[in-house]
């Protein structure tokens, strides 16, 4: 399969990510898979006029292009010229690129919450228009549309994340090369499910914490982040404290708040990163699937029975009182 990759409006970071994947050779792993490179802008050795003939020959049918990636959001200012950001050499803007790519690639996958849903280029104001492929926010359409298809029959596929972890991206590509990939594998919108289907939640480390509503009050603390430091783990789409990056990191671990990365709209949520936004002392974002009564009675459950080490554990920086030592046998 021939993969494409093109970088419009984002930092990068998606491209640096991936070269984090577990495999020590990943070009060597995908061309194992059958994936083959065409281009991609910081790996590739063509550049300048050699790109630009690559490029036309993708768009005019001649090299067929089975996976179009695409990093970073789509510039369609301004007034929809997309003129803000024009391929190099080329005097066509990238936006007019990827919808004559797009409606020839046999996948089309946004890689990060830039190209998936506009991210951040898309905060404020705005005043580049930035959107995703086919989200803009929350709201379906984006640059091409929400009834476009890829000629395999599927939408875009969402690989979110800001910046997506690189196993989504090399699982979703070997999935698509070995035919094990369909619309069954995507959720609601259109992200991967093998990730997708779990929360940030799953696998904290600081889930005893959070069992006990034993909270950090400050960016130091061991406690759970939800209740004061903002986080969103509990309700963010993602497996990154089951499947860790570069094999044992996190936001959760390394002491700062999920915030939700995955989802549309995670680069405005109204309040600080790092404040939990209440309403009479309640944090008003829930866990998924827990009624707010529910949530009520068991923090105030749990708070009366949190042990002294986890009480005290979770407003220190390290490990102020440590298990009982007590015998685990039968007899």
């Amino acid at each position: 399969m021939n993969l494409l990759w093109l970088q419009s409006g984002g930092c990068g970071g998606c491209t640096m990510s991936l070269l984090c994947a577990d495999s020590s050779d990943l070009l060597g792993s995908l061309a194992d898979a059958g994936i083959r490179i065409l281009w991609h802008p910081s790996l590739s050795e063509e550049s300048g006029a050699e790109a630009l003939d690559l490029l036309a020959a993708c768009a005019a049918g001649d090299l067929p292009v089975d996976l179009l990636c695409v990093e970073g959001s789509l510039l369609r200012g301004p007034d929809g010229s997309g003129r803000f950001h024009m391929l190099g050499g080329s005097g066509r803007p990238m936006i007019a690129w990827v919808q004559e790519l797009a409606a020839r690639a046999r996948y089309t996958l946004a890689i990060g919450s830039c190209a998936a849903w506009g991210g951040v280029t898309a905060a404020g104001p705005n005043p580049a228009g930035a959107c995703g492929l086919q989200y803009d926010g929350e709201a379906a359409g984006g640059l091409l549309g929400a009834d476009y298809r890829s000629a395999a029959g599927l939408p875009v596929i969402n690989v979110a994340g800001c910046p997506t972890h690189p196993g989504w991206v090399v699982e979703t590509l070997m999935a698509l090369a070995l035919g094990q990939f369909d619309g069954d594998a995507l959720d609601a919108l259109a992200r991967p499910r093998f990730y997708a289907d779990q929360l940030v939640h799953h696998g904290c480390a600081r889930n005893e914490y959070y069992e006990f509503k034993a909270s950090a009050e400050k960016p130091s603390d061991q406690g759970c982040l939800m209740e004061n430091m903002g986080c969103k783990g509990t309700q963010a789409h993602a497996d990154c404290n089951l499947r860790p990056w570069n094999g044992s990191g996190s936001c959760t671990r390394g002491g700062y708040a999920c915030i939700s990365c995955t989802e549309p709209g995670f680069e405005e949520p109204g309040h600080p990163f790092v404040q939990t936004p209440k309403v009479a002392g309640i944090p008003i974002g829930l866990p998924s699937d827990m009624p707010k009564a529910w949530f009520v009675a068991l923090a105030a459950l749990s708070k009366s029975a949190t042990p002294r080490r986890v009480r005290d554990n979770a407003v220190a920086d390290h490990l102020a009182v440590t298990p009982a030592i007590r015998r685990t046998g039968l007899k």
